[in-house]
């Protein structure tokens, strides 16, 4: 007798699609994925071992999760009627915001190219997407975003801010209006500011200033790039009722104990962090000017701790790198806006100037 395929149980769409792919970075400078690329100074390493040590890790995760929210709320300062929420990592927030607005008809709209975790999160949840490209210079198109979102009413419409991977903050006038366009049917605007430490704006400002107008935007950060990819932990603030729905999907115990005390360790040493981000938002103007001497390379304009750059041959210029011990993301096929265009990290100082001798080289 043929057994039937347990596969048959797995939804087709989700056999058809590709992994997450995550390149073997083992020996390589590593500037693929916009991490910070600074380790804790021996001291505070030390210190942060005894903490983690003392933590009761036999017990759920209790009271020490809402020290955190108020240490989060304390650094953000939490707007008047605003609440917080925590996710693991901005991709679980994304999860639960697509899957707590799937109602019959709902969609989910953001500029393209972009963070591929929106259209992913309204894929599994069986949710339409849209998608609206961006401008050749990797501007919003005001009249296509305007048009796509009095056409499908999207449920949640996404801005990165800044954006990944072309790194750039868009015209704050422009958002104002997607947002008003989307509070006229009711629509979710998400302020994704990943890359905020890097940036010289946060739409958080124009919260504080105009509430009201900003009654529908629900905005996302992460410490990943504050400097803790690796503790995996994501918060969402926006108007106390909104969040409050929200949260109620969220798992129980989503954020560990030790996620929780290293983010809390992090929150007092933030001048720590801060230096860190300073040195790395010097660094990548460092970088920008140096790619720009290139022969025929074209460094975009950056707000993020990444540079979007268009080579003459980029798979030519990401083999010439990775033989050289480098690895950097090629960007290229993505999507057509990004021909020919590799994203790199901004690294240390020293992992920076190995990369631009490493592409003096191969170029």
């Amino acid at each position: 007798m043929i057994r039937p395929n347990p596969l048959q149980n797995i939804r087709q769409d989700i056999q058809s699609m590709h992994a997450y792919a995550i390149q073997d970075s083992t020996g390589m400078v590593k500037l693929d994925a916009m991490e910070n690329p600074f380790s804790l100074p021996l001291e505070l390493q030390r210190r942060l071992g005894e903490r983690l040590g003392a933590v009761a890790i036999n017990r759920y995760p209790g009271e020490r999760i809402e020290d955190l929210k108020r240490a989060l709320a304390r650094y953000v300062d939490l707007p008047e009627g605003a609440a917080l929420m925590l996710g693991n990592g901005s991709d679980e927030l994304i999860s639960l915001l697509a899957m707590g607005c799937d109602i019959p008809g709902a969609s989910i709209l953001a500029p393209l190219p972009g963070f591929v975790m929106y259209g992913m999160s309204a894929q599994l949840q069986g949710l339409v997407f849209h998608g609206v490209d961006l401008t050749a210079d990797f501007e919003l198109d005001e009249a296509a975003m305007l048009a796509a979102m009095r056409q499908h009413r999207p449920t949640i419409t996404y801005i990165a801010y800044p954006n990944n991977p072309t790194a750039n903050l868009w015209d704050a006038s422009v958002i104002r209006r997607l947002i008003a366009e989307a509070a006229s049917f009711g629509g979710l605007v998400v302020m994704d500011e990943a890359y905020q430490p890097f940036s010289s704006g946060s739409w958080l400002d124009e919260i504080r200033a105009h509430p009201a107008a900003n009654a529908n935007v629900l905005l996302m950060r992460t410490l990943s790039k504050f400097g803790l990819a690796g503790v995996r932990l994501g918060y969402m603030l926006g108007p106390q009722a909104l969040v409050r729905e929200v949260d109620k999907l969220r798992p129980p115990y989503n954020v560990s104990v030790l996620n929780a005390e290293c983010a809390l360790f992090a929150l007092e040493h933030v001048d720590v962090f801060a230096q860190q981000a300073a040195t790395i938002r010097a660094e990548r103007e460092r970088l920008i000017g140096a790619l720009a001497a290139l022969p025929g390379v074209r460094p975009f304009p950056s707000q993020a701790n990444m540079v979007l750059v268009r080579f003459p041959d980029a798979q030519k210029a990401f083999d010439g790198l990775k033989a050289r011990g480098v690895l950097v993301k090629n960007v290229s096929k993505m999507h057509p806006l990004l021909g020919q265009c590799l994203r790199l990290t901004v690294g240390t100082p020293d992992e920076n100037t190995q990369m631009i001798a490493a592409l003096q080289s191969s170029l």
